[in-house]
């Protein structure tokens, strides 16, 4: 099973992840699919006026039910969208993710992840405007959405039908790999070296663990996305909070060296001294690491965002913004000074050294907090647990639309079960080959969804011209429901 996963690895690295610059600098590899992704946040940041920064309040009253009218479509309201959606993306990359890219790039990585995250919001408030209003009502009653179907009616009304019908296919396509590999072994590998550390009957059997967690996970994604979203609405506010309290301890302990870390961490995004590569190492490595945990730029959250009830597109790509910024501005950067401040992502001992060689992301963390108090770690068993739980019920919900996509409602139950099937092969494959097969993968979904994004971004513009007049006019405040 190893050596399957190591030939799919091999083959995907040198299509998707070829270094731009060909080697020309020594000790650097910028992949193309992340310059890719760069490429596609700085031009639309540009290009639709710094919307993550000017609109950044108003989305938050449209989070908290401010807007809501009577002419209101969808099945789920904004803010269970945006939870849904940032379950999927609020989870075991936010805790491994972050240590690997420090390690692999240096304490300059978080920076470049930070800045990642800044355009991410920006790439998440376009592909989520599309998906609201390119997504399909079917006759059972759920909503079809993401980058299948902007991809596909979008690039049709520009006149590119066959391009888009293509572009939707390959996606899809992409959205399955990406739900197995991101959403489900990456999650179930990090989390399982995690839980061996805690639970002793896992050393011994490993698939066990994936049993469990395919059994409670099955019996959340047979029920549609209305469960998912009410399981979502209800544990991701909690988790986030007892992740970040665990986190600010830490902080308390080493507050006097707070600024020095962030010193470090400006100094090494812009001096060579990374691990891997200097300035490009680190910034290819902090930009690959924070789309994998917030997934901006893939398309994957428009297929969470689009069964929102909403009147207007833009509204939901505004309530969007919050994704990345909770997500890697937010956590991404609190884990990233637990790293820092604590010393492991520099090795130091053979077992932690062991732990970064092998990308047991979620290990290290789980070092840096184990540090500072013996116990933490056994509560961050449970906080990674909560955190592989709700990813994967997101992602299999994003998976399994990809598959009705390509091919057919009726047999939606066949990806369900191939996911869930999945869960225990994780436990049985090396991590740092599960590391890299997620990882590639997960980003293959760019290469279409930005082409797309550039393509349809004046048709966004526009929609978010109108519907700043609207606001400015007080038009939107007349139409909204006073509850």
């Amino acid at each position: 099973m190893n050596e399957i996963f190591l030939a799919i690895n091999a083959f995907a690295d040198n299509v998707l992840m070829f270094d731009i610059f060909f080697g020309a600098i020594e000790g650097t590899k910028m992949p193309f699919v992340v310059a890719w992704l760069i490429v596609g946040g700085v031009y639309l940041t540009f290009k639709m006026g710094f919307v993550n920064l000017r609109m950044f309040a108003h989305s938050f009253n449209i989070v908290r039910g401010r807007y809501h009218t009577k002419e209101d479509k969808g099945v789920i309201s904004p803010f269970q969208s945006l939870a849904t959606a940032l379950s999927a993306t609020v989870g075991i990359g936010n805790i491994a993710a972050v240590s690997i890219a420090i390690s692999i790039g240096g304490a300059g990585a978080a920076f470049w992840m930070i800045m990642a995250g800044f355009l991410g919001m920006t790439l998440k408030f376009t592909e989520v405007t599309l998906s609201v209003k390119y997504r399909e009502f079917l006759p059972d009653g759920t909503i079809m959405g993401g980058g299948m179907e902007y991809l596909s009616r979008g690039l049709a009304d520009k006149g590119m039908p066959k391009t888009g019908k293509n572009m939707a296919m390959i996606f899809a396509f992409f959205m399955i790999l990406g739900a197995i590999g991101a959403g489900n072994t990456f999650q179930i590998s990090q989390s399982l070296t995690i839980m061996q550390g805690q639970v002793t009957f896992f050393e011994t059997y490993p698939y066990a663990f994936g049993i469990l967690m395919a059994i409670i996970t099955g019996l959340v994604i047979i029920g549609g996305i209305k469960r998912i979203a009410h399981v979502a609405e209800a544990i991701v506010p909690f988790m986030v909070m007892f992740y970040l309290a665990m986190v600010f301890w830490v902080l308390g302990t080493y507050f006097t060296a707070i600024p020095a870390a962030f010193g470090l961490i400006i100094t090494e995004a812009f001096t060579p001294t990374a691990v891997a590569g200097g300035v490009l190492g680190a910034m290819a490595q902090g930009f690959q690491r924070a789309v994998f945990s917030n997934e901006a730029g893939l398309g994957s959250a428009g297929i969470a965002h689009a069964p929102a009830r909403v009147k207007y597109p833009i509204r939901q790509g505004l309530v969007s913004l919050y994704e990345p910024f909770i997500d890697t501005v937010v956590v991404c950067t609190m884990t990233a000074l637990v790293i820092i401040l604590t010393g492991v992502y520099t090795g130091g001992t053979s077992e932690l050294q062991a732990i970064i060689d092998a990308k047991q992301g979620a290990a290290l963390t789980s070092a840096a907090f184990g540090s500072v108090v013996s116990w933490f770690p056994t509560i961050l068993g449970g906080a990674i647990f909560m955190f592989a739980f709700s990813t994967m019920i997101s992602w299999s919900y994003y998976g399994e639309r990809a598959w009705v996509y390509l091919f057919g409602l009726k047999s939606s139950i066949v990806f369900k079960l191939i996911f869930l099937s999945f869960i225990i092969i994780a436990t049985v494959v090396d991590t740092g080959t599960m590391v890299d097969f997620s990882s590639i993968l997960f980003l293959a979904l760019a290469l279409p969804n930005i082409f797309g994004l550039i393509i349809m971004s004046g048709d966004v513009k526009a929609m978010l011209k109108d519907y700043l007049t609207k606001l400015k006019s007080g038009e939107l405040d007349r139409e909204a429901i006073r509850d």
